[in-house]
């Protein structure tokens, strides 16, 4: 049987409301499909755990989080932080800089029901995660941002090889089992050494899948590409702040951010994290769309069942997959969505789907 450990952490605004339905789901498909076990543990992050602990991210949370398999993460406010204070720094940020989580998976996909000007969108954004223009990870100490007078901000960029294999190795390991296409995204006409450096060492990595076809596009002219043509594109690697504005670009396209799973993969820990933010105008009004917080804890599935060779848990992974597919099918919506389902309505219709499709299989 695989046990896992799953540390829970709730966040901002609507991060408790998404994660507790979230959770829900977890321990359903744990109690209808044999072979797994899941055990919770809970860590403060956030504002809350500034008010109750005074840091965002405090060491009990980094500790307890290198004792799990995995983490589920809820949005956070983090645009309201001030990370000149001490301990309050940005959650998401620093729990990826920690535990190197260099990859982070964003796919965006067409959903039965969900209005869209495409159809046949199936395509990932594989982004790196830890490096590039974002300063509050960048360095292994300080600021890659600094001021060295009151009218002028200079920022660090950072590219390097054995980040940007690693994230390439990850992208067409992904292509190679989907439609075997991958496009490297990249500013190389300008940013010659930098995104010359991301798009060799791609390069260098994609020789060893022969299988996978390989293109690559200025990310000026692939963010146009990526509005006319979606469906033409399967996995996306790109570098960090590239992936970051892209990623959204394409949840636009299949339905919004609210249908937007993300993934932070390292070697040794991955934490599953919606892509839309805190939403504090609607926290606690139990309007909240949980889809994308509940997809992102089947991607952490389907990457636990790969790492550990465990088919249960992959089972798990799209029994989660096919339940939110059909309950979107019979238009339950969020009022995000068009519809008038609460956040733990929602919950609960996906919570029956997955009984439902168990029932069938028995």
């Amino acid at each position: 049987m695989g046990n896992y450990k799953l540390a829970i952490l709730e966040g901002d605004g609507i991060g408790p409301e998404i994660v507790r339905e979230t959770e829900k789901i977890l321990t359903t498909v744990q109690r209808e499909v044999d072979g797994i076990s899941f055990e919770y543990q809970y860590f403060p992050v956030g504002l809350k755990s500034y008010e109750e602990h005074g840091a965002t991210l405090p060491q009990i949370t980094l500790d307890g989080l290198s004792q799990c398999d995995a983490a589920l993460l809820g949005p956070l406010t983090t645009h309201t932080y001030d990370v000149s204070t001490p301990n309050m720094v940005n959650p998401s940020g620093a729990l990826r800089k920690h535990f190197n989580l260099y990859a982070n998976i964003r796919p965006a996909k067409n959903y039965p029901g969900v209005n869209s000007r495409y159809e046949n969108v199936d395509l990932v954004i594989v982004r790196e995660n830890t490096e590039g223009m974002y300063s509050d990870r960048n360095l292994f100490w300080g600021s890659g941002e600094f001021m060295p007078d009151p009218d002028t901000v200079l920022s660090i960029r950072k590219v390097t090889r054995n980040t940007s294999e690693k994230l390439a190795k990850v992208a067409f390991e992904l292509a190679e089992v989907r439609r075997k296409s991958l496009s490297i995204v990249h500013k190389m006409n300008v940013l010659r050494k930098g995104c010359g450096l991301f798009y060799d060492s791609c390069k260098n990595i994609g020789s060893q899948y022969s299988e996978v076809s390989v293109n690559d596009f200025h990310v000026d002219a692939f963010s146009m590409f990526l509005v006319q043509r979606p469906e033409d594109f399967d996995v996306i690697v790109t570098t960090n702040m590239f992936g970051d504005i892209l990623s959204d670009e394409a949840a636009g396209l299949v339905g919004g951010l609210g249908l937007a799973p993300g993934l932070n993969l390292g070697d040794h820990f991955m934490i599953a994290q919606a892509t839309h933010g805190s939403a504090p105008d609607i926290a606690g009004k139990n309007i909240a769309n949980p889809i994308a917080e509940i997809l992102s804890a089947g991607m952490m599935l389907t990457w636990l069942g790969i790492r550990n060779q465990d088919q249960a848990i992959t089972d798990a992974s799209l029994l989660i997959e096919q339940s939110v597919t059909n309950v979107m099918t019979k238009q339950i919506f969020t009022p995000d969505l068009g519809g008038s389902a609460t956040t733990q309505e929602m919950g609960d219709a996906i919570v029956n789907e997955i009984q439902r499709l168990v029932a069938l299989k028995a």
